[in-house]
């Protein structure tokens, strides 16, 4: 049944990517798509020179970077959800978000544009993480509890600097690309900005994907996992580098896009359980075919694109109140 379910979730993923291929002001339709695709490799066939175009520079980029962010904040969420033994607990919980927030700032008000902006972000994000997890290791408390304080106040000290930054821009132009920027959004990327986020992506699922079986263990007490032959701070410290990988690769290629990492681990357990050998795997295409279906929302549902940070800001809020109450009742 649970395989069933796998197969299930890669068919929506696939449906869900030819979808979004047909939105838009120039709909491309599966042959369309298919003869886009293959004239880069020689085809010569009757393809329309716009189609081709409009594949391999608007739509193809999107929906890879909506496909991979998607995953990725997923996967990372789930990581983070049983390490941290806390469904409430979303990937930016060490502070990655803010700091891939504040190195964008940082470098859009020092003029710099595309792929160093995606660079300061992801350094931001990586050096926010790490500042995270060294502080804690200095705490008298337990490694878990040490975390989640000092990524708190890295998230608050790092919230602080781009309200500092955003402050001192100039209102006419840094402060506009800053906001927009922080809204989250997946108009301005291209094949090139999706190239630059692979790499992190590729290192952080695979490590997740090898490694799955032992988060298992990570989601007991630490005495108890210690009991059964596993080396905790070891594998603590390699989820939180593969999750911080593809956290902050998420962040510096689309922005701030909120709650995919804490809505969709939740959904993925209430199909396939909460075996990690089955849920890494259904939380990324789960959260891909959930990204795609979000970003043609913000392409189509008005006759100007709104911000895809704002269309899942807009479904996660309920969904985070209704988790509240549910496990008030539990």
């Amino acid at each position: 049944m649970k395989k069933m379910v796998l197969s299930i979730l890669l068919i929506l993923l696939i449906g869900s990517i030819l979808v979004s291929f047909w939105i838009g002001y120039y709909p491309l339709g599966p042959s369309e798509v298919a003869k886009a695709f293959l004239s880069r490799f020689g085809y010569q066939g009757n393809v329309s020179p716009q189609a081709v175009t409009i594949f391999w520079n608007i739509r193809l980029p999107r929906i890879l970077s909506a496909v991979l962010i998607g995953a990725s904040l997923s996967v990372a969420g789930s990581v983070y959800q049983g390490m941290f033994r806390n469904p409430l607990v979303s990937p930016d919980i060490l502070g990655v978000s803010s700091g891939a927030s504040l190195g964008a700032a940082f470098a859009i008000l020092n003029g710099a544009s595309g792929w160093l902006i995606q660079l300061s972000a992801f350094i931001g994000g990586i050096l926010a993480v790490t500042g995270s997890y060294l502080i804690s290791r200095k705490s008298a408390h337990s490694q878990t509890l040490s975390l989640v304080l000092t990524g708190s106040m890295i998230m608050a000290l790092c919230n602080s600097g781009v309200t500092l930054i955003k402050y001192i821009s100039d209102p006419n132009d840094v402060l506009q690309q800053i906001t927009f920027w922080l809204m989250g959004s997946l108009t301005k990327t291209n094949m090139e900005s999706v190239l630059f986020a692979v790499v992190p992506i590729t290192l952080g699922l695979a490590a997740i994907l090898a490694f799955r079986w032992r988060l298992n263990l990570l989601t007991l007490e630490d005495e108890e996992a210690q009991s059964l032959g596993i080396h905790v701070q070891r594998y603590r410290l390699l989820y939180i580098v593969a999750s911080t990988l593809l956290s902050a690769a998420a962040v510096c290629l689309g922005g701030l896009i909120g709650w995919v990492g804490l809505m969709i681990p939740h959904m993925a357990r209430a199909l396939v359980g909460a075996d990690y050998g089955r849920l890494i795997p259904a939380c990324g295409m789960l959260g891909a075919a959930y990204l795609l279906l979000m970003d043609d929302l913000a392409r189509g549902i008005l006759s100007m694109e709104i911000p895809i940070g704002v269309v899942t800001s807009i479904l996660g809020a309920p969904f985070f109140v209704y988790l509240i109450i549910k496990r008030k009742e539990q």
